[in-house]
């Protein structure tokens, strides 16, 4: 059976697999998260240098600057530590049960890392339309200063993600209902739902939420054929590093990226014509994964 390895994750759900236990822990969650946040913001008001916020004081809104961008990648430490208290006053369960087996969890993820990192080369060293050619954003000092910092902030901005949708929802849905249409498919459409933003994508909106789906639910699978989130973190961390540290959309989150593309999010035009190519790029993306683990 394909998703047979996911019984890795499943187990130590069984226990606690109460539907009333997962609604009070995504209210817990959220609310936890909701708190810490506002505090997070009142330190970031005080403590962060005059530059995070930009020439139009949007810089730390709009991930703008380096040190706005720092501020919204870190800011998802308050997320896994949400969760971590929600498995242990709920569930009693551990953080670590969301990973599965370390040992393997961490091979899985070096695999499939190595994999992605060589497909991302091939695909930037492809040529690429005017439309789509980027241009110098940071300057090498200031990129490499912040580079340390911005991959772990990445890294923890998408384990957080990962945590939450493919740990513990999927791991407890899964516990207490067979089909993966509602293990899969409940997390994936709450993840891609949390993408909505118009104020910042425009008529694209709902294009950035249709593909948040599809790599919700290609996370998902990778989740559930290697039993371990290493896999899925592996995935979210190539596109997300690619897409905030290496080449940007212009104007949102570009604050720590080397290069940037010539249009925002809110392009109708050049989105929606550069969306076919990106589902390409999703999929091939999975199905190297999947050959990485050979599942």
């Amino acid at each position: 059976m394909k998703y047979e390895p996911h019984l890795h994750l499943i187990a130590p759900a069984r226990g606690s697999h109460e539907i009333w236990r997962l609604l009070v822990g995504i209210v817990l969650i959220a609310a936890l998260f909701l708190v810490m946040t506002m505090v997070y913001g009142s330190l970031c008001d005080l403590w962060l240098p005059d530059t995070a916020w930009g020439h139009n004081g949007r810089g730390l809104q709009d991930a703008s600057t380096p040190w706005g961008t720092l501020a919204n990648l870190y800011i998802f430490v308050l997320l896994i530590i949400a969760t971590w208290a929600t498995l242990l006053l709920l569930h009693t369960r551990q953080l670590r049960s969301l990973f599965g087996p370390p040992a393997l969890a961490l091979g899985q993820f070096r695999h499939v890392l190595i994999a992605l990192i060589l497909l991302t080369a091939l695909i930037f060293a492809l040529p690429a339309p005017d439309a789509l050619t980027p241009e110098r954003h940071l300057e090498w000092p200031v990129w490499l200063a912040f580079l340390l910092p911005a991959l772990i902030g990445v890294t923890l901005q998408v384990s957080a993600e990962e945590i939450l949708f493919r740990g513990y929802l999927q791991s407890q849905l899964a516990a207490r209902f067979s089909h993966p249409a509602l293990w899969m498919g409940l997390p994936t459409a709450l993840f891609a739902a949390l993408h909505y933003a118009p104020s910042q994508t425009g008529d694209n909106a709902w294009i950035v939420v249709l593909w948040a789906g599809l790599f919700g639910l290609a996370a998902a699978d990778l989740t559930a054929r290697s039993g371990t989130l290493g896999p899925a973190i592996a995935l979210h961390l190539i596109n997300n590093v690619s897409a905030l540290l290496l080449v940007a959309p212009a104007g949102v989150f570009d604050g720590l990226a080397l290069y940037s593309y010539p249009f925002g999010m809110d392009d109708t035009d050049i989105i929606r014509t550069w969306f076919p190519v990106d589902l390409m790029l999703l999929l091939c993306s999975w199905l190297a994964a999947r050959l990485a683990l050979r599942v």
